[in-house]
């Protein structure tokens, strides 16, 4: 690991313990409406990959109505679950904020390629082997630039099979080149840019010309 990577990592560390305990309130708050709205279980867990071969449980707050069949990614054939308290918490974000364990324990990144299901790891080897050399992350250049394309091409679809189709065929190989792209010029620098991005959307990666 170089130098680079050990201080981004550090980085992630360090804002991981400020933030929780600056907004701990706030998960508070967030876990106890989703009890009074949706009950239990509050924390939605699903195995992602850190590596090809290295899993770990991704925590979220729960957004949706439990289906023990669930599997692949979100689409409309989904959407039908998705809880009013879900659709809040998706708006803002907030369903994300349990992630701030997975940094601690050095699953994840602040920003890096979204955390795949191990059955796009495995039906896509030589594209995850590349991607997954940096860490998963809550956000990250594919996440930014390619959501709502991503968005308006599942919303196309029909069924649980056909959003498959599409996202295996049009969304994985785009996002991973969005990704690989941004590891090569990776930095302290653009990392904090694109979070400040993600979390104000008026803020942009290219530095504007006067």
């Amino acid at each position: 690991m170089n130098l680079n990577r050990k201080l981004l990592y550090l980085l992630d560390f360090l804002y991981a313990v400020g933030l929780t305990i600056l907004i701990s309130p706030l998960i508070v708050y967030v876990a106890y409406v989703v009890w009074r709205n949706d009950g239990w279980p509050i924390i939605y867990k699903s195995e992602r990959m850190r590596s090809p071969d290295r899993a770990f449980m991704l925590w979220k707050f729960r957004t949706m109505k439990r289906d023990p069949s669930d599997s692949g990614v979100t689409g409309p054939s989904k959407s039908a679950r998705i809880t009013p308290t879900g659709v809040w918490l998706r708006r803002k974000r907030l369903d994300e904020l349990p992630q701030l364990w997975n940094i601690l324990r050095g699953d994840m990144s602040f920003v890096g390629p979204r955390a795949p299901l191990r059955r796009y790891v495995e039906k896509f080897p030589e594209i995850y082997a590349e991607v997954l050399k940096e860490r998963p992350g809550v956000t990250g250049m594919a996440s930014m630039a390619f959501h709502r394309t991503e968005e308006r091409l599942l919303s196309k679809t029909k069924t649980a099979e056909e959003t498959e189709t599409v996202y295996c065929q049009r969304c994985i190989p785009r996002k991973a080149r969005l990704d690989l792209l941004y590891a090569k010029r990776r930095n302290p620098c653009t990392d904090q840019r694109l979070m400040w991005a993600t979390v104000f959307k008026n803020v942009t990666m290219h530095r504007r010309r006067r």
